[in-house]
């Protein structure tokens, strides 16, 4: 959730992902389609929220599911930690960041100390797996 003062009253939040989860059970498609046909404020409170998990965001950020280890551990995160971000990988010296960032999934790398190359968008997780294969 936002720190301002959120548009969405917690109670409508809340019921919100009850009906999603309900009605979804644990099919991550079935709920990114739910997710993306709510309003644009409902949405975006939804996805840095205590009541998602951060796999359940990340299906819907990238319509792809990372390897088990990945998403294991990404289901044991709330989405609300992706705010200030989870490190979702380190390949080499360098480690890969998921972030929800003004309503938009971001993937950044970094050396460790800055960041080397950031990503935006429904590709960004794709984006960066090939950065990091070919690092320029």
């Amino acid at each position: 959730m936002s720190t301002d003062r959120s548009a969405v009253p917690y109670p409508t939040l809340v019921a919100t992902a009850d009906k999603l989860l309900d009605d979804c059970e644990d099919d991550v498609v079935c709920l990114s389609i739910r997710i993306g046909s709510l309003d644009a404020d409902l949405q975006s409170e939804l996805l840095v929220s205590d009541l998602l998990n951060a796999y359940q965001v990340f299906y819907y950020s990238f319509r792809t599911a990372p390897d088990d280890l990945l998403r294991e551990r990404l289901e044991l995160e709330p989405a609300s930690a992706l705010i200030h971000g989870l490190k979702i990988a380190e390949i080499d010296l360098l480690e890969i960041s998921f972030f929800i960032r003004d309503n938009e999934p971001l993937i950044t790398i970094s050396d460790g100390e800055k960041v080397v190359a950031e990503y935006t968008g429904r590709h960004a997780y794709a984006d960066a797996m090939k950065y990091v294969e070919n690092p320029q």
